[in-house]
């Protein structure tokens, strides 16, 4: 017998949900998850969802693999927690951070744990004032990032993002850091070539920098690809120039890969896709398979030297940097990687097939645009193919077709009207297959329930 309404009431009754509208979810009711295998999900109602997210786009090896169990496990029984404070480390946590030295590129060899992708890039924006205080320019403070960029939830994080929604709440962003367009072409660049519209959107952080003031500026954030603002992948011509103006002007570059990095787009890390040169990375979900939280910042051979010999004591850290537990789970999860050749697989062989696979959904009626690199991807929803033009708000197109997603099986997100899919890398050529009927056939239904 399903205990679906009794564990909805409970919800209801006392669980606030992360970026949600709590009276209407009360009114609804949740979803309620109680199982999963490999891509898929299992509902309190016995419904199979193929889970086109992995998560949130972090369950890269995806569900029930037994070998990052029993690495939870072990080390439980061993050492369930210890500290990285007083002067103290642990096996784990050494051998984690020589591990992804070594999976990172090469100039990229110290880290700093935390426990999520927030904390990272709230890490990164201490680690970054104090670097440059520390070589006598404290006035160096301010960090640019990009409109519609997501670097996290807390303070520093969501400041450092550039979601309109997100700064309404809270009195955000802080003071010190500002934006500038993002490199969305679909939306924000027609008429316009990509690789010019992407030099154009890159020139930006020149023109900021400069209004600035070169002796103010201390860093330059993104992500490779935008995630959350609608998997954005910008044009070719975007992150040469981005590094270009970085390298010009000495400040430093952070790449957010909390998404992209450990497989997700065909490499270790999209950076080396996209031929940056980041003095910071900030890495997370992936890293674990979303099995335990966890995140690290990856520390720049120049800016790390600078913090050991001239920093003093860096005071800042957390209760769970390093935990023990979530360490020995992220090497297993790293291990598996390389002994199945996870990353070669996606480059080389899946990644490609879902991308033609989903260049069809193009042919449809509703669809825009479809994009997308490695294992994920998006499609634009369209009133007029012609001219690209959207459905009125009003419409809700991008949650019509998300429920009907729900209800055919197959978690695809809205984000306004892009749909985004970021499946687990060890999806098969068969899974992809079904995702993309069940995707074709929620797009139908929305078409037709926007029609009517």
């Amino acid at each position: 017998m399903s205990n679906t309404r009794e564990w909805q009431q409970q919800d209801a009754s006392h669980h606030l949900h992360p970026f949600t509208h709590f009276q209407a979810l009360n009114q609804k009711g949740s979803r309620i998850i109680t199982g999963a295998q490999g891509v898929y999900l299992e509902d309190s109602e016995g419904r199979k969802i193929l889970d086109g997210m992995a998560g949130l786009w972090c369950v890269n090896l995806g569900y029930g693999r037994q070998e990052l169990v029993d690495a939870a496990t072990r080390q439980m029984q061993q050492l369930p927690y210890y500290n990285l404070f007083f002067q103290t480390s642990h096996p784990p946590a050494a051998q984690l951070a020589t591990l992804l030295a070594e999976v990172t590129p090469p100039h990229l060899n110290h880290v700093f744990f935390t426990g999520s992708g927030s904390e990272c890039n709230d890490t990164v924006l201490r680690m970054v004032r104090h670097y440059w205080a520390c070589q006598g320019q404290p006035d160096k403070q301010v960090i640019i990032s990009r409109h519609n960029a997501y670097h996290g939830s807390t303070v520093a994080g969501a400041s450092l993002g550039g979601m309109k929604g997100m700064h309404a709440q809270g009195g955000l962003p802080i003071p010190g850091i500002e934006h500038i367009d993002q490199p969305y072409h679909f939306g924000e660049g027609q008429g316009m070539s990509p690789h010019e519209f992407g030099l154009a959107r890159a020139r930006q952080l020149e023109e900021k920098i400069l209004a600035l003031g070169v002796d103010k500026v201390a860093a330059f954030i993104g992500e490779p690809i935008q995630g959350a603002g609608g998997v954005i992948i910008p044009p070719d011509s975007y992150w040469p120039e981005i590094q270009r103006i970085c390298d010009k002007y000495g400040i430093l570059l952070i790449a957010d890969e909390v998404i992209c990095g450990f497989g997700r787009t065909g490499h270790w890390f999209a950076s080396e896709g996209f031929g940056i040169k980041p003095d910071l990375m900030c890495l997370a979900k992936g890293i674990t398979s979303g099995y335990l939280p966890m995140g690290a910042v990856m520390v720049g051979d120049r800016v790390a030297e600078v913090l050991i010999e001239q920093g003093g004591e860096f005071n800042h850290g957390f209760t769970y940097s390093g935990h023990p537990v979530a360490c020995a789970v992220a090497i297993a999860n790293i291990t598996l990687m390389q002994n199945e050749s996870i990353v070669k697989r996606v480059h080389d062989n899946i990644g490609p097939y879902l991308q033609r696979r989903w260049r069809e959904l193009a042919d449809h009626p509703i669809v825009g645009e479809t994009r997308g690199k490695g294992l994920v991807a998006a499609l634009e929803i369209v009133q007029d193919k012609g001219t690209n033009t959207r459905f009125p708000a009003s419409a809700n197109a991008g949650m019509t077709c998300r429920e009907f997603c729900f209800n055919n099986g197959l978690v695809m997100r809205a984000v306004g009207d892009t749909m985004i899919i970021s499946p687990p890398l060890v999806i098969t050529e068969e899974q992809v297959d079904e995702l993309i009927d069940l995707a074709r056939r929620s797009l139908d239904l929305t078409a037709e329930a926007l029609a009517g």
